[in-house]
């Protein structure tokens, strides 16, 4: 690394002498254009080089996970090339939805109960023509959890489903109640810091496969939900191991962090119009409990969450909902192998709230921290239609959980 510093200084000190050579020529003579797009372009190179394509730190709680993860799922130790002309957090962000492909999926919905009386909705991707695993009751299962008011159609859902079916996996998506299009039977949504849904549904979805390997992958506020549930439940999962991307980990940061100008500007007022409108279709439901009038008032997240999702499940206050919302009081009682990815330049999650030094605590969790990605981007590549590296860590990981996971415990 120190070589090739001072290989990138002799360059960067050779290009200036060159411009200014250049310069002065070309105001007797031409090119001067083509020096100076070149030059840029030689000294944006070097700067991209030297300053934004880094290896991820890798900490993990233990020497047995790290080594696992650098034999078996070598991409956390690789550089991460950001697409050079879209690197900075906010930009990744609101690109992906747009860059990035959607896979077309078939889905098989199901309807399942729950205690209350209500419904979730699951999106099952059966993969019935799996080569590799022919037999169904063996065949790996992969939870999906998606973000805040995400669903089944979102485009990294989709490429999470579509690397799966490349290794022979069955996928089901869960749906959080009410947005999925599926009718809502009880005045009940969703929150990061309930987990009787989803633990309804991996209850439900074990019981149908008890013999196959069974992972979850949490985006965004699913792996908060996914996270909090690891923490409550400990070792006592049928899960074999899980993965988080862009996970929210202390819901004060995220908030503050959201309400900055630009991010409310960007990301936070939108978000909160999108809360809006999932609830506002089951008004109804609400009426008897909640000023609606007043949530459909709110311009940011906290104030929905003030006025709608901490009265809807009985928090006192909004400092305790986020309190309870915050997976980082948890990871220390995670009992599977858990990844976790972040980029350190996420505003929806503050690089000095990521819990480092809680992870090196736990030799079940490992976080992945990239220097660049933004909130659910790692777009990489000159047109990173087709793949992030989000995608890549998925797919080697959940591969090496099912096809290694064995040697964990015996190392």
């Amino acid at each position: 690394m120190q070589r090739l510093a001072m290989h990138l200084r002799m360059l960067s000190r050779e290009l200036s002498l060159y411009l200014e050579h250049q310069v002065r020529v070309g105001f007797f003579g031409s090119g001067v254009g083509l020096s100076l797009i070149l030059g840029f372009s030689v000294a944006y190179a070097c700067y991209y080089l030297s300053s934004i394509a880094k290896k991820p730190q890798l900490v993990t709680g233990g020497e047995s996970f790290s080594r696992f993860l650098e034999n078996h799922c070598p991409v956390v130790t690789e550089t991460y090339y950001p697409t050079v002309w879209c690197w900075e957090s906010r930009g990744q962000t609101l690109l992906r939805p747009f860059i990035t492909s959607k896979p077309s999926v078939e889905y098989r919905n199901e309807l399942i109960k729950t205690a209350d009386g209500g419904q979730i909705s699951l999106d099952w991707f059966d993969n019935c023509n799996s080569k590799c695993y022919m037999d169904a009751t063996t065949r790996p299962t992969i939870l999906l959890l998606p973000g805040l008011t995400g669903t089944s159609k979102e485009s990294y859902i989709l490429h999470m489903i579509h690397l799966s079916k490349e290794l022979g996996y069955r996928c089901v998506v869960f749906n959080n109640r009410g947005v999925a299009g599926e009718n809502l039977l009880t005045p009940r949504t969703y929150c990061c810091a309930n987990t009787e849904d989803l633990e309804t549904v991996i209850h439900h979805v074990h019981s149908l496969y008890p013999s196959a390997p069974f992972l979850a992958a949490g985006v965004s506020m699913g792996g908060m939900l996914l996270l909090n549930y690891l923490g409550k439940i400990g070792p006592k999962t049928p899960l074999k191991a899980a993965a988080t991307f862009s996970v929210g980990w202390n819901t004060f940061a995220c908030s503050e962090s959201l309400e900055k100008p630009l991010n409310w500007l960007l990301f936070n007022y939108y978000l909160t119009t999108c809360l809006q409108s999932s609830i506002n279709k089951h008004r109804h439901m609400f009426v008897k409990q909640i000023d609606m009038d007043h949530v459909m008032k709110a311009k940011s997240i906290r104030e929905f969450d003030k006025r709608f999702t901490s009265v809807m499940f009985g928090y006192q206050t909004i400092d305790d909902y986020y309190t309870d919302a915050s997976p980082n009081r948890r990871l220390k009682s995670v009992g599977i192998p858990v990844l976790c990815l972040n980029s350190v330049d996420d505003v929806f999650s503050p690089s000095h709230a990521i819990p480092v030094e809680t992870a090196k605590q736990n030799p079940n969790v490992a976080l992945v921290l990239t220097s660049y990605g933004g909130h659910i981007g790692f777009l990489e590549g000159i047109w990173p239609r087709q793949s992030t590296y989000m995608d890549r860590v998925f797919k080697q990981f959940v591969q090496a959980m099912v096809e290694h996971g064995h040697e964990l415990s015996s190392m």
